[in-house]
């Protein structure tokens, strides 16, 4: 009986040295990825690891690592500090993610790209061209339906400039931020965090919909191709804002 238990605490033994030790490189030889994601420079295990490169479609992720606790997965949640990149890289992030049967949370996330990144190459109407880079900051976000139940967070458009051929418009910098509410996300802009002259809100609801609810008026500082054009939104306001409506899907989804 003895002998038993001893073979069967090597067996455990065994099993938990295993799985603490599973290599990154080999989970991901064996993972069914799509044909638009490649993973290369792969090191460490599952629970602490790192990919020197990671590619979907035409995106690029450099120096990418994650810590997953293993004590989460007993409790149903794969909670994962991770970084991607460093500030020298065009493409960086820090935070934490936790999911869960009930959803995805994140807390004091980081996100910082061009806008090239995003477009990931797509071709845009009226052989739009857009410059700049995105600085996301999420300080709580908490998956609801049918986007949050909770979210608290900064949108930076930085340097932004958009060249079409209707004209040059270059933007500036753009600061919106971002709540949750009743399940949608919404982002919020003022004429203090823009050079526009805008403000308003955009609403990301059910079904990829987006409802911008939005005005602007003309100041110094926006850009003479956007003056050019504010008549085409429609009749000024008493206070000389011009009207920016539109409800529908959201470009892309």
């Amino acid at each position: 009986m003895k002998l038993f238990v001893k073979i069967g605490i090597a067996i455990i033994l065994y099993v938990i040295f295993l799985i603490v030790y599973l290599p990154a490189n080999w989970l991901v030889s064996i993972a069914p990825l799509p044909n638009n994601i490649q993973i290369s420079g792969v090191d460490g295990t599952l629970w602490q690891g790192k990919a020197e490169l990671v590619k979907i479609d035409q995106r690029q992720l450099e120096h990418v690592s994650w810590s997953l606790s293993p004590w989460g997965l007993l409790l149903g949640k794969a909670n994962v500090d991770y970084q991607i990149g460093t500030r020298a890289t065009p493409v960086n992030s820090k935070g934490y993610i936790s999911y869960s049967f009930s959803g995805l949370y994140a807390d004091n996330l980081r996100f910082d790209a061009p806008n090239q990144f995003l477009l990931g190459g797509a071709r845009l109407p009226f052989r739009t061209e857009v410059n700049g880079d995105v600085s996301l900051m999420v300080s709580q976000l908490e998956q609801g339906q049918p986007w949050c139940e909770q979210l608290e967070g900064k949108l930076f458009l930085n340097a932004t400039h958009v060249k079409n051929q209707f004209g040059e418009y270059p933007l500036g910098d753009i600061s919106l931020g971002l709540s949750c509410l009743d399940g949608q996300v919404v982002l919020t802009t003022d004429e203090q965090a823009n050079q526009l002259g805008l403000q308003g809100t955009i609403t990301l609801s059910e079904n990829n919909t987006v409802k911008v609810s939005a005005k602007i008026k003309p100041v110094n500082t926006q850009p003479q191709d956007l003056q050019k054009a504010l008549s085409f939104l429609g009749k000024q306001d008493s206070q000389g804002y011009y009207p920016i409506n539109y409800q529908g899907k959201i470009p892309g989804m």
